[in-house]
């Protein structure tokens, strides 16, 4: 069953979803400059790398903007199809059991009788409201901005290349900046939850630095 349709951005920036992807572009960004050697690396084996580095999330980005198309087309179809199926004659058990299908189990379960048929009513009496079959304009930015989210996750990484001219000390600050948005990253994703922020931020510190080491030592 389809979500409430709420804003696009609110939708492009739910947490899970989004920060994992950012996570996912900065752990890229790092194999690329990881592989950086401070004491060899010159200005334009670092510009090289950059650019691989970018050029990498430009292609993941584009990849997962299709991906939340097919996914959102998907979602689109389900609906489409549930309320087909309970407007089309659909019995009231089994109508409840379609929309106990669509819920995640423990919402399912949670419902009952009395609030599946509820919601069967409900929908029933909705109808007749067209749900789109194609992809719309929402949708398109909505792909969009989960693309602009994997390829800006790149560029606070860059950043200390532009502003500093030797290798190392950039290689290094870059490094600090990664650590800080995955710290951050983490806070989110615990704030999210209802964990603790502080604890969420530095596990993911640790855990995506250690993951970092094993994308690089696998040749990654």
């Amino acid at each position: 069953m389809d979500r409430p349709r709420v804003g696009t951005w609110q939708r492009v920036l739910d947490p899970v979803d989004r920060v994992t992807e950012v996570i996912f572009g900065l752990l890229m960004a790092m194999t690329f400059i990881g592989s950086l050697s401070v004491a060899t690396a010159g200005r334009e084996e670092a510009r090289t790398m950059l650019i691989a580095a970018l050029g990498c999330n430009l292609a993941w980005g584009l990849a997962d903007a299709v991906i939340y198309l097919l996914r959102t087309w998907t979602e689109h179809t389900r609906s489409r199809t549930l309320l087909a199926r309970l407007r089309d004659g659909a019995d009231p058990r089994e109508g409840q059991g379609l929309i106990a299908d669509a819920l995640p189990p423990r919402l399912a379960d949670a419902a009952g009788s009395e609030v599946l048929e509820m919601l069967r009513h409900r929908l029933l009496a909705t109808a007749d409201a067209p749900i789109p079959a194609r992809l719309g304009l929402e949708d398109v930015k909505g792909a969009l901005g989960t693309f602009l989210l994997v390829v800006l996750a790149t560029f606070p990484l860059v950043i200390p290349f532009l502003l500093i001219d030797q290798t190392g000390p950039a290689i290094r600050v870059s490094n600090l900046v990664a650590l800080g948005m995955l710290f951050i990253s983490g806070w989110i994703l615990a704030h999210y939850s209802g964990g603790k922020p502080w604890v969420g931020g530095g596990a993911l510190v640790i855990v995506g630095t250690a993951l970092l080491f094993a994308i690089i030592a696998l040749g990654g």
